[in-house]
């Protein structure tokens, strides 16, 4: 056997993306994740004193849907980072963007069930 042969038990071990490119990356993709729940959570407060000025209170139903728009970028990025974090960069990257895309969708959704029937998120 030769000396820069490379041993049969680390032939196949995959490298390891660094603890520091992980961290950069999650950490800029969280930053528009929390863009996201910081904005989830402005419309929240603002539909409640809305309700409140003009007499109303937010119904079960409103709470429910200002309360998962608050919780979902968060499920997602949570999840999004379990699935990718031991993965190449290039994975994590893609996977965080897809759980970005996903929050978008279901921001858009709640925004326009919102505006099209928001009477009855008023009690």
């Amino acid at each position: 056997m030769s000396g820069d042969a490379v041993p049969p038990e680390t032939a196949n071990v995959p490298r390891r993306t660094p603890t520091w490119l992980v961290a950069t990356i999650a950490g800029g993709f969280g930053l528009f994740y929390a863009y996201a729940v910081w904005n989830a959570l402005g419309n929240l407060i603002q539909s409640v004193q809305f309700a409140g000025e003009n007499g109303f209170v937010l119904s079960p139903i409103g709470w429910v849907i200002w309360i998962l728009a608050v919780i979902f970028p968060i499920a997602a990025f949570a999840a999004a980072f379990a699935i990718g974090y031991r993965r190449p960069a290039h994975y994590l990257i893609l996977v965080l963007l897809t759980g970005l895309a996903l929050t978008a969708v279901f921001w858009l959704n709640v925004v326009a069930y919102t505006e099209l029937n928001y009477a009855s998120l008023l009690a």
